[in-house]
């Protein structure tokens, strides 16, 4: 799906006026975040990708269960984390991260953030598995983005 950049929605609503809200919401609504913006995008990229849910699940240290919660935001979750070791394992580049974390409403990775610029270099090397990001990070002093070690 083609995206709209947001500064060319801002430049639309600027001098609009509010009897034209339901026309712009009618001609836009594609581009528009919706709650279940995070899942459609998350699904269809992982399918581009060829990768399946169940191995996410596996891949990121969670059931399937509370995974498939997380993506379809039955549960809400406000561990980044949780989120970021979801986009590791299903090999989201860095551009796709931040798209998914703004989605879901966190913060996007931040370069100045100095754990965050760790992800970021993991992510840009195409280290996708969470325990080698966890072994980035530790050897930095910096928190684990999973749950527990691997076993």
């Amino acid at each position: 799906m083609q995206q709209k950049p947001t500064n060319e929605l801002d430049d639309l609503l600027e001098n609009m006026q509010p009897e034209q809200l339901d026309d712009y919401l009618t001609r836009n609504r594609q581009y528009l975040a919706e709650k279940k913006g995070f899942y459609y995008f998350f699904k269809d990229t992982i399918e581009a990708k060829g990768i399946r849910l169940k191995e996410i699940y596996t891949q990121a240290g969670m059931s399937e269960s509370y995974g498939g919660k997380l993506v379809t935001m039955e549960k809400h979750t406000t561990d980044r984390n949780r989120i970021l070791c979801l986009c590791l394992a299903g090999h989201f580049t860095l551009l796709e991260i931040n798209r998914a974390l703004k989605l879901y409403g966190m913060p996007e990775l931040y370069a100045k953030d100095p754990r965050d610029a760790c992800i970021i270099v993991a992510v840009n090397n195409r280290i996708y598995d969470p325990y080698e990001v966890d072994d980035i990070l530790a050897a930095h002093g910096f928190a684990r983005v999973t749950k527990e070690e691997k076993m």
